[in-house]
């Protein structure tokens, strides 16, 4: 899980440096020693394939009659998922609307682990859901 996480996390394009880098520590991200980095995780088995494999149908998303709102993390700036998030809000001729904290900004401390802002992020997610030009 530590390698999903650095992987993840890496703001920018894979290149050399991210591959050079020594095997992921999960003690630094909260996480068990014995975390070995196996693929038998479902975020890192073959179990996922379906979700990166998937492909937005884009004209039924922009006839759709719901409101459709794709947000990021302002922290998460640069990941692949801030990098895919922009490109389906472009695709549909979309903004992303940018978040605070993180990709679980709304998760408090109370929660453990990686707290994110969650009274910002409810101020924010009000604002948008209150707009009526956010689509």
């Amino acid at each position: 899980m530590a390698t999903f996480i650095r992987m993840t996390s890496w703001q920018g394009e894979f290149n050399d440096k991210y591959f050079a880098q020594p095997a992921a520590d999960p003690t630094k991200l909260g996480m068990p020693a014995d975390d070995d980095g196996s693929r038998d995780d479902p975020l890192l088995s073959g179990r996922s394939r379906p979700i990166t494999a998937y492909r937005p149908d884009v004209k039924a998303l922009s006839g759709a009659p719901t409101r459709i709102v794709i947000g990021v993390g302002e922290e998460s700036q640069g990941t692949v998922t801030w990098r895919t998030s922009l490109a389906v809000a472009e695709l549909l001729g979309h903004q992303a609307i940018v978040f605070p904290s993180h990709h679980g900004g709304f998760v408090g401390p109370e929660m453990g682990g990686y707290a994110g802002k969650p009274e910002e992020f409810a101020r924010k997610l009000r604002e948008v859901l209150d707009s009526k030009k956010a689509r």
